[in-house]
């Protein structure tokens, strides 16, 4: 992984048998500490916040007794810059793009769990996007009917029976007749635990699927 923060010399070596197992498997490299005030699981998605630093390892798998602080350490943030970075048009989703997605995963995850409460969602690559149009009538503009996003995703959810858990998957948002004079229609999809270009396949089926009010189950 990679290190990050100051060095601190004066924690000593820690007498942990797992973070020594730890060592001994990553020989040169280096072991994370994990809040788990904010991870239950650390062999899941850790969200950098959640990282309080890193022991360094020496080259035989031994702990150097370096410590390199983790100065993001803290609560976890949503984090929605590699939705928002790229250079693509984003107008069809309103003013604030990610505050809509996040709008749609939190609607997704209600329908499912009804106290279910987001604690953060991060965007993990950048999305893949579609964008169809037609020219206007004097030929001179081009008018986007249609357009669609599929944002791979690491998010925190806290509901009353399930407690915390952390989910990975793709979430996706298509929406037709974005030029008049047919209604708009749109649709989201939240599916767990599958691949970025699994979900680029389905949202070209599901982008014209819209047309005839299908589009297939509202994730998996």
């Amino acid at each position: 992984m990679g290190l990050f923060g100051r060095r601190n010399r004066g924690k000593g070596i820690p007498d942990d048998p797992g973070l020594l197992a730890a060592a001994a498997a990553n020989p040169g490299g280096s072991v994370a500490e994990i809040d788990r005030t904010y991870v239950d699981d650390p062999n899941g998605y850790v969200p950098p916040e959640a990282i309080r630093g890193a022991w360094l390892v020496d080259g035989s798998g031994k702990l150097t007794g370096e410590y390199q602080e983790n100065p993001r350490h803290g609560v976890p943030q949503d984090d929605f810059g590699k939705l928002t970075d790229p250079d693509h048009w984003l107008g069809w989703m309103g003013d604030d793009p990610a505050a809509a997605v996040r709008t749609g995963i939190e609607e997704s995850l209600t329908a499912q769990v009804a106290d279910a409460v987001v604690e953060w969602v991060k965007i993990l690559e950048t999305p893949r996007f579609l964008t169809a149009g037609r020219r206007s009538e004097d030929g001179q503009t081009l008018l986007v009917t249609r357009a669609a996003i599929a944002a791979p995703f690491a998010l925190s959810v806290r509901a009353t029976q399930h407690g915390r858990s952390v989910l990975l998957g793709v979430f996706s948002w298509a929406a037709v007749n974005l030029a008049p004079p047919e209604p708009r229609r749109d649709r989201h999809w939240f599916d767990l635990n599958v691949g970025l270009d699994w979900a680029e396949e389905r949202l070209k089926e599901r982008i014209y699927a819209l047309d005839t009010g299908a589009g297939g189950p509202a994730g998996r």
